[in-house]
């Protein structure tokens, strides 16, 4: 099947490729008024496949749709170039054109807006797409997908796989490996990502990749410590603490680690309520399987065993299954596994630092480098602190900074490429260049 729906979106490809980029915008403009018609219903499906408060969905649903009406208007600014010819009787000439089919491979906590930011770049530039939705989550996409067809996307465009877990790994390398497919898009983990490059290498496909993160929050002497912990409250639960850009570490200068852990314990018991991602009250869903749980209990295990101090939190919520309790920890050392390993989940580990080399050295001491946060009121130290963190994004004074306009991406082994932003586009974009002589 999945090798049908390549096939679906190579034969449907150069239609779509030469429609006028004016069309091209009017469709993906009509896909995402039908988004914003139907973003209750659209939130209702994430919240039942994921768990995720409802609220929280109906954001995603906007953030979703915003890359579509984003792409709308990006499809009709793909510039080319004349160049000065160094002949008199030549002139350069650069063309822009869509690079092909791209298998687009999305995960559970974002279900809708990973596609999107993907697929809007994606159906703007002319390529055609086959999405394989992550296993725990395949109805948002196909949700999608059927608003597409209403919004007069043709067949073959945007193509949805659906999978189970045992089937995943077949079905990833099918779309990795098929010489119909020219560019793979893929959001998860590092070393997943890994995989996918090794098979994409066989036929030298455009990727870009967007991998696990550990981002680290930084909170200098010199901070708002209100406004820190409000940014740390936002930046480590939303989603109960499964998202690749949120909070794996938090660095806290000895002059205000303690009023700040006294104060971000205080936040996390008054404001966050766990519970049915239905219920209007919660803020906290269950996460995604046992497995996830079973993480952060290891996580919390091995740093009690090493000296570490359960400020709020630390065990299976009353509700049991998968739900977790909001979890404050003390007295973190860069030896515990919840400093080395992207946790996951609703676990924030507060390590004490006295200088800002320290804490930079700290951060950067990660083989990814996806975001990274710190609070600081001091001018000369924000621009030494934002230029040396190695991450493909800095939130300064704030906890959420995933915005359309900006290009999302990491360095080092959290990734390759951007997407968002005027940048994003250009990943399903081959260069031409025309050399026109005999003038």
């Amino acid at each position: 099947e999945a090798r049908e729906a390549v096939r679906a979106a190579h034969e449907a490809g150069a239609a779509w490729g030469r429609l006028p980029a004016k069309e091209r915008s009017g469709r993906l403009r009509r896909w995402f008024e039908l988004m914003m018609e139907n973003k209750d219903e659209l939130a209702r499906i994430i919240t039942a496949e994921n768990g995720k408060p409802l609220k929280e969905a109906q954001g995603e649903v906007l953030y979703s749709a915003s890359f579509v009406e984003w792409f709308a208007e990006e499809a009709r600014r793909v510039y080319g170039d004349v160049i000065p010819a160094s002949a008199k009787d030549r002139r350069i000439l650069v063309l822009k054109q869509p690079v092909g089919v791209a298998a687009v491979i999305t995960p559970w906590n974002f279900p809708s807006a990973m596609i999107t930011r993907k697929v809007g770049a994606a159906l703007a530039a002319g390529c055609t797409v086959v999405v394989k939705p992550a296993e725990d989550t395949p109805l948002s996409a196909l949700a999608l997908g059927e608003l597409a067809n209403q919004a007069g996307i043709p067949a073959g465009v945007y193509n949805v796989v659906p999978c189970s877990r045992q089937q995943a790994a077949a079905v990833g390398e099918v779309l990795c490996t098929d010489p119909l497919v020219a560019k793979v898009s893929f959001t998860g983990s590092t070393a997943t990502g890994k995989i996918l490059l090794k098979h994409a290498a066989g036929t030298v496909k455009r990727v870009s990749m967007e991998l696990g993160g550990h981002a680290p929050f930084i909170v200098f002497d010199s901070a708002d410590v209100d406004r820190a912990v409000a940014g740390a409250l936002a930046s480590k639960y939303r989603n109960s603490g499964q998202t690749c850009v949120c909070t794996n570490r938090f660095l806290v200068q000895k002059g205000i680690h303690d009023r700040f852990v006294e104060k971000f314990a205080k936040a996390i018991e008054k404001e966050l309520h766990v519970g049915n991602g239905f219920d209007a009250r919660t803020t906290q869903g269950p996460l995604i399987n046992e497995k996830a749980v079973e993480k952060v209990e290891r996580h919390i295990s091995d740093a009690v065993s090493q000296g570490a101090s359960v400020v709020t939190g630390g065990k299976r919520h009353s509700l049991g299954k998968n739900f977790f309790e909001p979890t404050l920890l003390s007295n973190v050392t860069t030896r515990m596994l919840c400093t080395q390993e992207e946790t996951f989940g609703p676990l924030a580990p507060v390590i004490k630092f006295e200088t800002e080399a320290e804490a930079v050295a700290i951060a950067n001491a990660a083989e990814v480098g996806l975001a990274g946060y710190f609070y600081s009121q001091d001018p000369a130290q924000i621009w030494r602190v934002a230029e040396q963190l190695e991450v493909g994004m800095v939130g300064v004074n704030e906890g959420i900074i995933s915005s359309v306009e900006s290009p999302f991406g990491g360095v080092k082994q959290s990734g390759l490429g951007r997407e968002g932003s005027k940048y994003g586009i250009d990943e399903y974009l081959d260069i031409k260049y025309v050399c026109f002589g005999g003038l």
